[in-house]
């Protein structure tokens, strides 16, 4: 029996399922099984061939593909990662059960096709082993609380701290709703391309009692205000007679990521020290376990998100074998008992 990746390429577009199945067949560890031009070929094709892993066009004829996941996910319970240029397409269709996605905007010479498939290959590998969530389970988490918390307009208190990558962006809008329009100041880090962050916090910012904003360099921290890094910038915390601001700048990957979780949770660790709260959710490899060990070693409190609810137990997991984690919850305890402690 081969023990390699099934992929099924969904795709209205024949020269990109004719592309996606070359490229991809270079890979000793995936095997693209098939091709679907539509919905309906898609639906057939997942029946007859039994893919590990399938992705996903979104503007397709007849049946779009937010409306297959949300139509077919509970059926299949397989991991979709949708290949979109459009960043609010991507985002519905995480929230309809896609485990993540690919941009394929800036395909213009043959080293930006490179760097898609490369991201795409690393996507596959980690959607082969990662859980699905669908939308009913999605509905069945703790209802919102938005209650107040009791503290002052003073912007040089606690600080939130957060980090995530695959599975994030539906587990971060999971935790941020959960924190009132007076929260003290969240700043975060999801692994996300550019051009795609700023819809995200538009996105959050319209469910969230909080206001959520992309970072801009200077950005002053203020409570009922959530900080969103920019793609390819890494964001870091700074502090002078003020209070606490951010800068926003670009700069080589850490962790294999820019922004990097480790590089906001270290300077986080560095200039908020005790007055911090930090927690790493979902995601694959480990940015943000070694600077949510500094965090605790700076004094700050910190969490992790449990293999259970994780779409992927990798950062999360690093983090706890490292000893970063001072305590570990679902998802939907997150936010509650970073309340407990503001």
């Amino acid at each position: 029996m081969s023990d390699k990746i099934k992929v099924l390429v969904v795709d209205d577009s024949f020269l990109f399922r004719s592309y996606m199945m070359k490229e991809l067949s270079v890979f000793d560890d995936i095997e693209v099984v098939g091709v679907a031009m539509d919905a309906e070929e898609a639906r057939v094709k997942i029946t007859e061939l039994k893919p590990d892993v399938v992705t996903l066009d979104i503007e397709m004829p007849g049946m779009n593909g937010i409306d297959f996941l949300k139509t077919y996910l509970n059926e299949y319970r397989l991991p979709f990662i949708v290949v979109t240029s459009k960043p609010e397409y991507a985002f519905d269709a995480m929230s309809a059960g896609a485990i993540d996605f690919v941009n394929k905007s800036s395909m213009r010479t043959s080293d930006d096709g490179k760097n898609f498939i490369r991201k795409l290959v690393n996507r596959i590998r980690v959607a082969k082993s990662a859980k699905i969530r669908t939308l009913s389970e999605k509905s069945g988490l703790n209802p919102v609380v938005s209650r107040p918390v009791g503290i002052s307009e003073n912007n040089s208190g606690r600080i939130i701290a957060l980090g995530a990558s695959t599975g994030g962006t539906e587990a971060l809008i999971e935790v941020v709703k959960r924190l009132p329009a007076n929260s003290p100041p969240v700043v975060i880090v999801q692994h996300m391309p550019a051009n795609f962050t700023k819809m995200y916090a538009a996105r959050m910012n319209s469910c969230c009692p909080m206001n959520v904003k992309e970072a801009e360099d200077g950005d002053r921290l203020v409570n009922g205000q959530a900080i969103i890094a920019a793609g390819e910038f890494h964001l870091t915390l700074e502090k002078d007679a003020r209070g606490y601001y951010v800068k926003s700048r670009r700069g080589e990957k850490v962790s294999g990521h820019c922004p990097s979780v480790d590089v906001l949770f270290e300077s986080v660790a560095r200039n908020a020290g005790k007055d911090a709260i930090g927690a790493i959710l979902t995601g694959m490899g480990s940015d943000g376990a070694e600077g949510l060990l500094k965090m605790r070693n700076a004094g700050a409190y910190t969490i992790g998100q449990d293999e259970e609810s994780c779409v992927v137990y990798g950062m999360p997991g690093v983090a706890y074998k490292i000893g970063a984690v001072m305590k570990q919850l679902p998802l939907n305890g997150i936010a509650e008992e970073i309340l407990s402690k503001v």
